[in-house]
């Protein structure tokens, strides 16, 4: 399961939708919640070590907006981005909590929808790669790119997405090269991940529930190197090759998901 979660988190083929059917496959129990929200953490740990030089640059931004120096400066821009992107995954995951009492057990958590989601998906990334420009990146992008690409992680919610999958998809839309898209999508997910990791945290203590074991421990483990390993594969792989092969698998899992259930 930490192999799974560290694989699907940043490759953009979906997480949740394969920590739902993988132990479906094999006829596994639900891992339950406590189970998710640890081997998430594998992950936050990971995604902060790799880009720590980028978090570093982008804290600065911080400091200098205290200080009320030079606000030109490429790293306040980068840490508005982030923060503007941010705000509309907050806002949509408190109205689901408010709003949405059944949505852990509602219909798009189905296999069948996840299935279609995946396909739908697919056929996004797929455009995506056909008609974007790639001419932008983090050194060209506008504030309206950070918060337009934040609106679009909202859909990170329908599990089959993808956090990754579809920022990427946003960001290729908007005219950004493949690797700057994933680089971006990587780092503007890292507050909706960690959130997403603590609000998961929070119910597991408040229901006084044990989680600490020895497999538990070894699947933390196994989710952190597998996201670290995720993460540097895709930056490298991007940079020289499409996201094609990515778009194939969607189809295919989508398409044998449906074929298994019926």
């Amino acid at each position: 399961l930490g192999f799974i979660q560290g694989i699907t988190e940043f490759i953009p083929i979906s997480s949740t939708a394969h920590l739902k059917v993988v132990p479906l496959l094999l006829g596994w129990e639900d891992p339950g919640i406590s189970i998710s929200a640890s081997l998430q953490l594998g992950s936050i740990i990971a995604v902060v070590a790799y880009f720590w030089k980028d978090l570093k640059f982008i804290l600065r931004g911080i400091s200098i907006i205290s200080l009320n120096k030079n606000r030109n400066q490429k790293s306040i821009k980068i840490f508005l981005t982030i923060l503007l992107g941010t705000v509309p995954i907050i806002l949509a995951g408190m109205l689901i909590k408010l709003f949405w009492s059944n949505y852990e057990t509602s219909v798009i958590r189905s296999i069948p929808f996840i299935a279609i989601i995946s396909i739908i998906m697919a056929l996004a990334l797929f455009t995506a790669e056909i008609y974007g420009n790639k001419k932008k990146n983090l050194d060209n992008f506008t504030l309206l790119d950070g918060f337009l690409i934040g609106c679009f992680q909202v859909f990170a919610l329908i599990p089959g997405v993808s956090r990754s999958g579809i920022t990427i998809t946003a960001a290729l839309m908007s005219g950004w090269g493949r690797d700057s898209a994933a680089r971006f999508s990587f780092i503007l997910g890292i507050p909706a991940i960690t959130m997403a990791g603590l609000a998961e945290f929070n119910k597991v203590v408040s229901t006084g529930e044990s989680f600490i074991s020895a497999p538990l421990i070894l699947g933390i483990i196994s989710s952190g190197l597998t996201s670290w390993l995720a993460i540097h594969f895709l930056l490298r792989f991007l940079q020289k090759n499409s996201i094609m092969i990515i778009v194939a698998y969607r189809v295919i899992f989508g398409v044998l998901l449906l074929f298994w259930y019926y």
